[in-house]
């Protein structure tokens, strides 16, 4: 049996696991949002959602419907749907119980919505998932010892509510509204220098977001989403090095490697489950 995995969401992370897991040779499909809230778009599968199609690293993801699916699996792609809710589960021409396995790499940071049909692996990535209740495994996503580790039973670690590093180096929008880029991920940055806009639609409001220190721009939200009040819409990084802008992290790499564990463990031997 070649099982087909879903992946939910496209983001960064969730990219690096799809990267892995298609250089392996699993059969692999991403669902996104009509917008997806990236940030780091240049790593990123759900760019495709966007362009139609992205290519990192060498791999080409597709935005498809759920009929041109085994076209692009075919086509040596990774097939991009939008389908945030996963409703391609309830479509049994596509997906079954037996054969599909689904990674939620949405990094929701809280307790997921049950899946409302069965499927044979469900991993979940970070904070939320509980193995034995709501998942089958859990991928600790949080930096240090336990990065990538496989957990059979039990939780990751709780979000702590606070990026990893500087905190300063995340962006986030100060209200609502619509954000106008001035910078494009990738640029170098001095120190308070303009990055973007956001412009309230409702209120005659118009906040600056600038560079907290000089560095890269690593990541900035598709101007095409309506920003909330507090949401992450960029990152800049004081290593200053535009090549790390378009290569899949450590991280997202480290945490690919426990999916490729926990699949490898699940469809080979079972009886290597542990925590």
């Amino acid at each position: 049996m070649i099982p087909l995995i879903l992946i939910r969401g496209g983001g960064d992370l969730a990219s690096g696991v799809a990267l892995r897991l298609y250089r392996t040779g699993f059969q692999t499909a991403i669902l996104e949002l009509e917008k997806p809230l990236t940030v780091r778009r240049n790593v990123a599968f759900s760019q495709a959602v966007y362009e139609g199609t992205y290519t990192l690293e060498g791999v080409t993801a597709r935005l498809v419907s759920p009929d041109q699916l085994q076209d692009a699996l075919d086509a040596d792609e990774i097939p991009v749907l939008i389908d945030p809710n996963a409703t391609i589960l309830r479509n049994q021409f596509l997906t079954s119980p037996r054969s599909t396995f689904v990674i939620d790499g949405r990094l929701l940071k809280s307790v997921p919505e049950p899946l409302d049909t069965d499927v044979a692996l469900h991993i979940g990535l970070g904070p939320g998932f509980c193995a034995g209740e709501n998942c089958h495994a859990v991928i600790e996503t949080r930096r240090g010892h336990t990065l990538g580790r496989v957990y059979w039973t039990g939780s990751a670690q709780a979000d702590s509510g606070q990026p990893e590093g500087d905190p300063n180096r995340v962006l986030r929008a100060p209200h609502n509204g619509t954000l106008t880029a001035f910078a494009k991920i990738g640029d170098h940055l001095e120190e308070d220098q303009l990055i973007a806009e956001i412009q309230s639609e409702n209120e005659n409001l118009k906040s600056e977001i600038i560079s907290p220190f000089a560095g890269i721009l690593r990541g900035l939200i598709h101007p095409s989403v309506d920003v909330t009040k507090g949401m992450k819409i960029g990152d800049v990084d004081a290593r200053d090095d535009p090549a790390l802008c378009n290569l899949v992290s450590e991280k997202a790499m480290a945490i690919a490697g426990g999916v490729l564990e926990a699949l490898v463990i699940f469809t080979n031997d079972a009886s290597k489950r542990e925590q």
